[in-house]
C-alpha cells in the first residue's frame, strides 16, 4: 500500500482497501529506546493485542467495553387523602405507581418529590421522580361534605339526602374508588379506595366500610404494602350500641372511628411513608385523621450507583443492587 507524504505532516492511506501493518513482536521484542507516540502489536497481551509508548511506561490499548445501562426500578407513592370529620368516611390512599428498567442518563440530576398526608377533609399532596407523578389520595367527606378525588378516591360520609351518594373516584392505573354512603340513620360511612381494590361502603348495621388493600412491592428486598384506603366511620344515631369502625386497607390505611354511644373514640391516621388514608371521625364533631405520607424508592445496581444524593434517603442493599429509600423530597444524580 503506497503511502504519500502530504504537507501537514500526516500520511494520506488514499482509498486503498488494505491495511496498516504495524511492527509486531513479543514483550521482550520492544524497541529499546522508543519515543513517545509508538505503537506496536504486542503478540503476548490480550485484548486488542495492541500497546503504545506513553513517554515512560508502555500501556495497552484495550478494546472498547460498554457501560452498563444506568437503568433503575421505582416504587413512587402519593400522600394518603386525610378521613372525613363528624360521621366521616376514610380518606383514599394516594397514588401507586410502579416500574423497572426506567433508563435514566449519566450524570443526569433527577428531582424526587414526596407528598405529604392530607389533614382532616384534605387531599393528600402528590410524590413524583423526574416528572413521573402519583396523584395525592381523596380526601374523605365528613357529613353532608364533598368527597375527594385522587390516587384513590375518598369515602363518602354519611348524609341528610335519603339516597345512595358514591365515594370519590381513583385516578386510572394507581388507585380506585371509594365506597359510598348513606343516610345517616341507616347505615356507616364509606371507606377510601387503596392501591388494589375500592373501598366498601358504609353498612347497613351502621358499621364503617372497610378501606380498600393496597398493593405490595418488594422493591426495598423486603415484601410490603403500600397504599391502602383508610375506614370509614361508624354511624347508628338510632341506637346507642357499640358500632365498630371499619378496618384500614393493608398497606397504611387508618381505622374508622366507632361509635360508641355518643362518645368519639379514637380512630387512627394513615401510616407514615405510606400512602395510607385516614380514617374517618365519629359522629358529634369526631375529628378525621390524617393520612399517611408518602414514600419513592430507587433500586440500582450496585455497580453503576453514583452514590450522589441530596434529600437524605436511606441506604441500603439487597444482593447485587442498591435501595434509595425517600421519605422527604431530594435528588439522585446518575
Amino acid at each position: 500500500m503506497a503511502l504519500t507524504k502530504i504537507t501537514n505532516d500526516l500520511l494520506d492511506l488514499g482509498s486503498d482497501t488494505g491495511a496498516l501493518e504495524l511492527p509486531k513482536g513479543t514483550t521482550a521484542q520492544r524497541p529499546s529506546n522508543p519515543v513517545e507516540g509508538t505503537l506496536r502489536h504486542n503478540s503476548e497481551i490480550d485484548e486488542t493485542k495492541l500497546e503504545t509508548f506513553d513517554g515512560t511506561d508502555w500501556r495497552k490499548i484495550n478494546k472498547f467495553v460498554p457501560l452498563p445501562p444506568f437503568q433503575v426500578d421505582y416504587l413512587i407513592v402519593a400522600g394518603g387523602g386525610g378521613g372525613g370529620s363528624n360521621f366521616g368516611g376514610g380518606g383514599g390512599a394516594g397514588g401507586y405507581l410502579t416500574s423497572t428498567n426506567y433508563a435514566t442518563t449519566l450524570g443526569t440530576q433527577y428531582t424526587i418529590t414526596v407528598g405529604a398526608g392530607g389533614s382532616q377533609n384534605v387531599n393528600g399532596s402528590n410524590s413524583s421522580f423526574n416528572g413521573i407523578t402519583s396523584i395525592g389520595g381523596g380526601k374523605g367527606a365528613g357529613y353532608n361534605q364533598g368527597v375527594g378525588d385522587g390516587g384513590s378516591g375518598g369515602g363518602q360520609g354519611v348524609n341528610s339526602s335519603f339516597v345512595y351518594m358514591p365515594g370519590g373516584s381513583g385516578t386510572s392505573g394507581q388507585g380506585f374508588d371509594g365506597g359510598g354512603g348513606w343516610i345517616v340513620s341507616e347505615a356507616g360511612a364509606g371507606a377510601g379506595g387503596g392501591a388494589s381494590e375500592v373501598g366498601e361502603t358504609g353498612l347497613s348495621n351502621g358499621k364503617g366500610g372497610k378501606g380498600g388493600d393496597g398493593l405490595q412491592s418488594s422493591i426495598t428486598g423486603t415484601a410490603t404494602y403500600y397504599a391502602g384506603g383508610g375506614g370509614g366511620s361508624s354511624s347508628r344515631v338510632n341506637t346507642d350500641a357499640f358500632i365498630t369502625g371499619g378496618d384500614g386497607g393493608l398497606g397504611g390505611g387508618g381505622r374508622g372511628a366507632d361509635d360508641t354511644g355518643g362518645t368519639n373514640s379514637s380512630n387512627v391516621a394513615g401510616t407514615a411513608n405510606t400512602g395510607g388514608g385516614g380514617g374517618g371521625g365519629s359522629r358529634y364533631s369526631g375529628t378525621g385523621k390524617s393520612g399517611g405520607s408518602g414514600v419513592v424508592i430507587l433500586r440500582v445496581a450496585t455497580a453503576i450507583y453514583s452514590g450522589t444524593t441530596t434529600g437524605s434517603p436511606t441506604v441500603t442493599t439487597d444482593g447485587t443492587d442498591t435501595i434509595l429509600t425517600y421519605t422527604s423530597s431530594g435528588t439522585y444524580t446518575a
